[in-house]
């Protein structure tokens, strides 16, 4: 992967980003819809990490995932050109930084305990 100042990321570095389930959950949401909302985001990732459906999902618990998003995965993204965000209209577009990055996410994939996503990736394929 390349980094913001043109050298390429090592294993460690790509294991860092995929290793929070909830990046690769955002990543698999971007991946199938390249540019969504914060809210979209966050109420696809409740959904999966619970286990219900996005109708289901609670507010605050909505609240609590939409500032990790914004604290922490979304920035941490962002910073390895993968995603681009804008707080104020509330879009996240995939950026081509994810070129280097899917590879590696699509072998995770089929590990997921969420079969919605596992089911993408035969879709996909």
């Amino acid at each position: 992967m390349q980094q913001p100042n043109g050298r390429s990321a090592d294993m460690a570095h790509v294991y860092r980003l995929l290793g929070e389930s909830r990046r690769r959950y955002l990543l698999y949401q971007l991946l199938d819809e390249p540019c969504v909302t914060i809210d979209d985001l966050a109420t696809q990732i409740v959904a999966w990490e619970r286990g219900q459906s996005t109708d289901a999902v609670d507010e605050e618990t909505h609240q609590r995932v939409c500032i990790s998003l914004v604290h922490v995965h979304l920035p941490m993204l962002a910073d390895h050109g993968v995603v681009e965000y804008d707080l104020r209209s509330g879009d996240v577009v995939l950026t081509d930084g994810i070129d280097e990055l899917e590879p590696m996410l699509e072998q995770f994939r089929p590990t997921e305990a969420v079969a919605e996503i596992k089911q993408q990736t035969s879709a996909s394929a």
